[in-house]
């Protein structure tokens, strides 16, 4: 990558890494800029989509919500994606840079508001708007990765920037635990998210455009020529790589559709079934979840070696089985076990599938193929929560409602094995930029 891309050529050395844990090949200090700008709002987006599978019994008891609608909210919340998508693939029209200053701002302005809400309906409506913000956030966030990280550690830098995601969740279970000493409970948590976004924004400024949006740019004068150009992209999207698309989004399908109701209903079952108090669920959570962590940056390495769809395969099924002995009733040392394990299988499938949407299309319309992947994820994630309220009153315990919905990942690795292996090529070479 050159610095005119980056803005520093110099070597990088990734101190706020263990030394396991860094990029496989050498990076520049841009690079590790550029990660670390668009990793630490992942990790505060990760942070306040945590908050709600925290506090589900707290934020439930205050706002009147029944047992059968408690994963259905959730779904009401994921309808952000529809307008998530165009938000996030107007980027491919007026660039990275500037969208993602523009939800970072919004995403701080609608978590305050939530701590406010009042009513179950004013807490999804505002929930929804952060969403959109955050979502999107997510979506150009592994664009921008993508398209500025070289070929041999882009699996590594979709593990990496996954577990600084993630970490969002641990730092909110650490709130979590004070939550009935903090004053006004659950509402205090959303206000202490908040926060460090105001920084984040601040320290944006400093994120350069991505090199390769400059160079496609360069073809685009106006505004009018770039709504046609976007017209004339998608055609040839659908035209050049239909097979590719649709195989891909097949996987993501799955794989939301069999994860969402486990991984939200995670606290719930650790306080209502094992009895877990607020602080026992992050003594799980943080040291746990960054053991989860740290072996999935470690996969993501793995996969830049022996290739992503292997490693997706195999974390995808063995991340369901470790759920589906979570959620088994079995208690003891066997319950912090599952939930590593099934923690760090679901990490690394997630991950390097987003990072396989952004790498199988051209950077013409990256941005828009990554914002299609992420709704289709989100979207069959709530239709699968919204079952998981029909299968809680049908089979009578969340538990096996969660045991129907992962069931599901068995298509994830039929689908992935008919795509093609992107690990060590270049994102040209896995797809040429159209001429239009």
């Amino acid at each position: 990558m050159n610095s005119q891309t980056t803005g520093d050529d110099r070597p990088a050395r990734f101190l706020w890494l263990p030394p396991g844990l860094r990029p496989p090949v050498s990076m520049s200090v841009g690079q590790e800029r550029t990660l670390m700008l668009v990793g630490v709002a992942a990790l505060f987006a990760g942070y306040d989509t945590a908050i709600f599978g925290l506090a589900i019994p707290q934020i439930q008891a205050s706002l009147g919500i029944p047992e059968d609608r408690v994963a259905l909210t959730v779904s009401f919340f994921r309808l952000a994606s529809f307008a998530a998508i165009f938000l996030a693939a107007s980027a491919d029209l007026v660039g990275r840079r500037r969208l993602l200053l523009f939800t970072i701002v919004g995403q701080t302005i609608a978590t305050v508001m939530t701590a406010f809400s009042q009513t179950y309906e004013q807490f999804v409506v505002l929930q929804v708007i952060t969403r959109i913000f955050g979502y999107a956030e997510e979506m150009l966030c592994l664009v921008v990765i993508m398209e500025e990280i070289s070929a041999k550690a882009r699996g590594w830098a979709a593990g990496t920037f996954g577990a600084m995601s993630s970490t969002g969740a641990g730092i909110a279970s650490l709130v979590f635990a004070l939550v009935n000493l903090l004053p006004f409970g659950w509402r205090a948590i959303y206000v202490i998210g908040a926060v460090p976004l105001l920084l984040v924004a601040y320290l944006r400024r400093r994120l350069p455009e991505t090199q390769r949006f400059i160079v496609r740019e360069q073809v685009i004068h106006d505004m009018s020529s770039r709504t046609a150009q976007a017209l004339a992209l998608v055609r040839l999207l659908l035209r050049e790589y239909p097979a590719r698309i649709v195989t891909l989004l097949v996987a993501v399908a799955a794989l939301g559709f069999a994860f969402s109701p486990a991984v939200v209903l995670m606290s719930k079952y650790l306080q209502e079934v094992h009895h877990y108090a607020p602080g026992n669920v992050t003594l799980l959570y943080v040291p746990g979840g960054f053991i989860a962590l740290f072996l999935s940056i470690i996969a993501g390495r793995a996969s830049d070696r022996i290739g992503r769809r292997v490693v997706v395969m195999t974390t995808s099924i063995a991340g369901a089985l470790c759920f589906g002995l979570f959620y088994s009733g079995l208690s003891g040392w066997f319950v912090p076990v599952a939930w590593i394990a099934a923690m760090f299988g679901y990490f690394t499938a997630d991950a390097l599938l987003a990072g396989l949407a952004n790498e199988l299309v051209p950077t013409a319309y990256r941005a828009t193929v990554s914002g299609l992947r992420y709704t289709v994820q989100i979207l069959i994630g709530a239709i699968s929560l919204a079952l998981e309220g029909v299968f809680y009153n049908l089979l009578g315990s969340h538990a096996a409602a969660v045991l129907a919905a992962l069931s599901v990942v068995v298509v994830v690795p039929f689908a992935i094995f008919f795509l093609p292996e992107p690990s060590g090529k270049t994102l040209e070479e896995m797809a040429p930029e159209p001429v239009v």
